[in-house]
C-alpha cells in the first residue's frame, strides 16, 4: 500500500452480520457480505452500511422464500 493511502477494503462486524466495505470511486462504500450470497448495496457511513445490509438481507430472504414457494406450487 502506498504511503498515506487508506485501505480500499474493510471487513467489519456488529456481532450478527459480517460485511465487506469497499471504497467506491464516487465516495462511500460498496457493501457485500461473505456469508450472505447476493447481498450488494451501497452506503456512505458504517451505520448506514449495516442498516442497508439488514434491509438487503431481509429482501433476499423474502425473495428466496417466494421463489421456493412458487417452485412447489
Amino acid at each position: 500500500m502506498a504511503k498515506g493511502k487508506k485501505p480500499a477494503r474493510y471487513t467489519v462486524s456488529d456481532g450478527k452480520l459480517v460485511l465487506t466495505l469497499e471504497a467506491a470511486e464516487e465516495g462511500g462504500f460498496t457493501v457485500t457480505s461473505p456469508f450472505v450470497p447476493g447481498l450488494v448495496t451501497e452506503a456512505d457511513t458504517l451505520e448506514e452500511a449495516f442498516e442497508m445490509a439488514r434491509d438487503a438481507d431481509s429482501a433476499l430472504r423474502e425473495a428466496r422464500a417466494k421463489f421456493r414457494r412458487s417452485r412447489t406450487a
